[in-house]
């Protein structure tokens, strides 16, 4: 029964994720909850409480091993993490008309900054999270909670710049996206230092607060 909650937690919460592709249910949406602000907090509080359920089904869920946990899997994760946090933090900062962001107010297409290594540096993250955390996991609920994800955000780079591509034009994406996924040295100065050091900073907060919210240390 457990795995069954924690399999219908997940499909709600890819569910949910599915619906912000939708550009109808999204103005409806937005009408409904005084505009995109309120739009952005409810499904902000959404997504917070059905990760809240993912966390507490697994947690509750039997353990069903499909292999042993080798000393070295544990290192996986905190170090994979170090660029995955410079993925997650410096995209959720840096303005980006491409991907899931802040959006595109304030880009400088001259001065792409993180997006000269990537357009999706968020969903790179998640990826990097995702796959890193199957790898010391091997039970059937990680494999549950992580191959979703891991899939959702593999995918999503494509879906969204087919999605981006047509809704921006020809001209206007290859204007905007001319220096994006082309990595060069100039995109650490581009980011600036407050950028780089969200990185750190996230991955010390993902420490200190995942024995207390998962249970277990991320440390090995």
């Amino acid at each position: 029964m457990e795995l069954a909650e924690l399999g219908l937690a997940i499909a709600l919460f890819l569910f949910s994720h599915s619906l912000t592709n939708r550009p109808g249910f999204r103005r409806r949406a937005e009408t409904r909850l005084g505009g995109k602000l309120g739009f952005i907090l409810a499904y902000s509080a959404l997504s917070l409480a059905l990760l809240a359920w993912i966390v507490a089904a697994y947690r509750a869920a039997p353990v069903v091993l499909l292999w042993e946990q080798a000393a070295w899997m544990r290192w996986v994760p905190p170090v994979a993490m170090v660029p995955g946090c410079l993925l997650l933090a410096g995209g959720m900062v840096s303005a980006n008309p491409f991907s899931i962001g802040p959006g595109g107010k304030g880009f400088d297409p001259a001065r792409p900054g993180l997006l000269r290594l990537t357009r999706h540096p968020v969903l790179w993250g998640l990826a990097l999270w995702a796959a890193a955390h199957i790898v010391p996991n091997g039970d059937v609920g990680a494999l549950m909670v992580f191959l979703p994800l891991l899939g959702l955000a593999l995918l999503g780079p494509r879906i969204l710049d087919a999605k981006r591509r047509a809704g921006l034009g020809e001209p206007e994406w290859g204007r905007l996206a001319a220096l994006t996924g082309q990595p060069r040295w100039a995109m650490i100065a581009e980011m600036g230092v407050w950028r780089l050091l969200a990185g750190p900073a996230l991955w010390a907060i993902l420490v200190v607060g995942h024995e207390m919210v998962i249970g277990v240390s991320p440390l090995p």
